[in-house]
Order: structure tokens, then C-alpha cells, then sequence
């Protein structure tokens, strides 16, 4: 996986507000939660699995290098191998940034899927304005190669499953569909420095390519001719890119990294996570056995004050987890709790609430008894 190098990734997660930079996103990382590989935009938690198993519309990008047989024969293995690698980090920074899930490369190829896992209105709009700067970003890096490098680049928009295919690890997430098999098909029909889109693709946004003009194309596996629009890169009018950073930041609070901690709002990991569970249980039964050892200890008030900050983080965390379903950005089967969660959250309520119980009894008999 190449990592994107670009400065423009989001600095917290956009699903669920984890820090992905600065000093305290090393608080996330000793918990193993950091930026998704393959969509920087998102933490790992959150990852692939939001869309898991769903038929999903989106927008699919192919991006090859043109005349890459030439140029291994030309340049041999290994500057070969660093002008592709070049390439591929290159064509990564540019379609994470317009909100691409970089699905995987293929020798010099690139597959980008949009539209999932975060959701985009205008999906179609940003794969081709990705593909029109990525046309233009590579007239400077073949300068720095002193070579004419050019890419082509198939866009197609239709409904796909997206999950994971041959294991459970997220590396192996995909999407499965004709839209992929025609942007992969309208990749080879490109030309050198062309962007060839489906007529989905240019549909959405018809406004955007008022010059371009439809042509019918013979694809190998459609039995019918496929109507498509081909677009010059380095002529194509740039698109405005409004986000992924045209959203605004969540608040960067004590808040937020008690929740990033105690809380997970993915479909496998729980709103509610175990840490939020144990931190419930031991802040509850630790105190009712440290009390009873240590009335009057010079220890009692820390174990009374650690006590009331771990369930009051449980409570912020039950709280933050109904804010979060409730949010147009989850989505909506996620917003549904199964039993487990429903378990969960009620006993993180019940053991914080009698945490806090015990708290005040304790405070106002030792008031009444001094």
C-alpha cells in the first residue's frame, strides 16, 4: 500500500471524530487506532466495514500508466520499478483527496472506488475531477524523470457489492459488478492523457462536460456497443473540489478522545466498546472494595475523584454514542442497536450511575460522621 503524502488529509476521522494527527492522535495509536490505508480520511476502525455486504452505488476509477511495456524495456527494472512507485503515490495523494477508497494497484494501475465507505452526492463529479488533475499532476513528475509520462483513465458510476472476498481481513474488501468490469473496460479504450467516462458517469453532472460528445464504443464482455464520453486531460475544464476539508472539523476536545477510546462506532466494533464495559465494572466493584479497605486511608479522596471521572467518561461515551446514530453520516443500518449494544449500553448506564451513587453516599457520610 502506498501511503498518500499529501497534506490536505483530514486531521480527524469523518465518522467518528478520531484524531489522525498532532501530539494527541499517539494517545489513539497505543490503542492500535490510526488513519485507514486505504481511505487516510477515516480511522481503522471504522474502515471498510461500514458499507460491509450492501449493494452500494458507486463511482469506479481506473488509472494505468501509458506505455509501460516501453518503458521497462527502455529503462530496466529498477527505474522502472521508482517511476511507477513515483506514479502510484502520486495518483494516491490526488484520489484520496477528492474522497477515493484506493482499492488496490495492479502493476502500474491504480482501482479507486468513490462513494463508499464515506458517502459523497457528488461521487461521479469528484472521480472525474481527480482523473483531470491526476492527467496534469503527471506532466510534473515526468519532468522530474525527464520522461513523457501521460495516464488513461476509465470512469464508470453504477450499483456494486462491496465487502470482502476470500477472508475477513478489510485488505481484501471490494466491490463486485459490471460498473467495475466497464470503468476496467473503458480504461483500455483510452487514450494516452484521455479520460474516458459512462454515460452514468456524465449524467449526474451533465452541466460539467458541456462539450463533451457521446460516442459508442465495443467493449470485450457487453454484448451491446456502450455509449461513453471521452474527455482530454490536459483540456478538460477543472472541477471544483468542495470536500473532503470543506467540512468542518469536529471540536478537538477531552471529549472527543474519551470517546475515541471508549467508544467504536462501526459495525464490528461496537458503539459501545468492551473498554467502556470493563472501565464500567472496575470502576464500580474496585470501589466498592477499595472502600472497604480504606475508610480511612489518605488514598480514599484519589480513589473517590478516579472513580467519578471513569463514570463520568462512561456516561459522556453512552451520550456521544446516541449523538453519533443519529448523525446523517452514519449509515442508516447502523442506526438500528442489536442486542449486544442494547446490553452494553445498559449496563455502562447502570454501573455509572451506581458508581456515581456510591460516590455521593460515601462524600456525604463521611461529612456527617467528621
Amino acid at each position: 500500500m502506498h501511503a498518500p503524502t499529501g497534506s490536505r488529509l483530514a486531521a480527524q476521522c469523518r465518522i467518528c471524530g478520531t484524531l489522525l494527527s498532532g501530539a494527541v492522535s499517539v494517545v489513539y495509536r497505543s490503542f492500535g487506532i490510526r488513519r485507514s490505508p486505504r481511505n487516510p480520511n477515516i480511522c481503522t476502525r471504522c474502515g471498510t466495514h461500514v458499507e460491509e455486504g450492501r449493494l452500494v452505488e458507486i463511482t469506479v476509477l481506473f488509472a494505468d500508466l501509458s506505455s509501460f511495456t516501453e518503458l521497462t524495456h527502455d529503462l530496466g527494472a529498477e527505474k522502472t520499478h521508482e517511476v511507477v512507485d513515483a506514479f502510484l503515490r502520486m495518483a494516491t495523494d490526488v484520489l484520496v483527496k477528492h474522497g477515493a477508497f484506493i482499492d488496490k494497484y495492479v502493476g502500474d494501475a491504480v482501482m479507486a472506488l468513490f462513494n463508499v465507505p464515506l458517502r459523497y452526492d457528488d461521487h461521479a463529479r469528484r472521480a472525474v475531477a481527480a482523473a483531470t488533475e491526476l492527467v496534469s499532476a503527471l506532466k510534473t513528475l515526468g519532468a522530474q524523470f525527464e520522461l513523457r509520462l501521460q495516464v488513461s483513465v476509465g470512469i464508470a458510476t453504477g450499483y456494486a457489492r462491496v465487502g470482502r472476498l476470500g477472508s475477513d481481513d478489510t485488505k481484501d474488501y471490494t466491490a463486485i459488478g459490471d460498473v467495475v468490469n466497464l470503468a476496467a473496460r473503458l480504461q483500455d479504450k483510452a487514450g494516452p492523457g484521455e479520460i474516458l467516462i459512462s454515460e452514468a458517469s456524465r449524467a449526474k453532472h451533465a452541466e460539467d462536460f458541456p462539450d463533451a460528445s457521446a460516442e459508442q464504443v465495443v467493449l470485450k464482455g457487453f454484448r451491446e456497443p456502450v455509449i461513453t464520453y471521452r474527455l482530454h486531460g490536459d483540456r478538460a475544464k477543472p472541477l471544483v473540489n468542495d470536500a473532503p476539508d470543506g467540512a468542518a472539523e469536529q471540536t478537538k476536545s477531552l471529549g472527543a478522545i474519551i470517546f475515541g477510546i471508549l467508544g467504536a462506532p462501526c459495525a464490528v466494533a461496537t458503539l459501545i466498546g468492551p473498554l467502556a464495559v470493563a472501565l464500567g465494572a472496575g470502576g464500580l466493584f474496585g470501589l466498592a472494595g477499595a472502600l472497604a479497605f480504606l475508610d480511612q486511608s489518605i488514598v480514599r479522596v484519589p480513589v473517590l475523584v478516579i472513580a467519578t471521572l471513569a463514570a463520568l467518561a462512561n456516561l459522556y461515551t453512552v451520550r456521544q454514542a446516541r449523538k453519533l446514530r443519529t448523525a446523517s453520516k452514519v449509515p442508516e443500518h447502523l442506526k438500528t442497536m442489536t442486542t449486544l449494544e442494547k446490553r452494553r449500553t445498559l449496563f455502562v448506564l447502570i454501573v455509572s450511575i451506581a458508581t456515581l451513587a456510591v460516590v455521593v453516599f460515601e462524600v456525604i457520610a463521611h461529612a456527617l460522621i467528621h
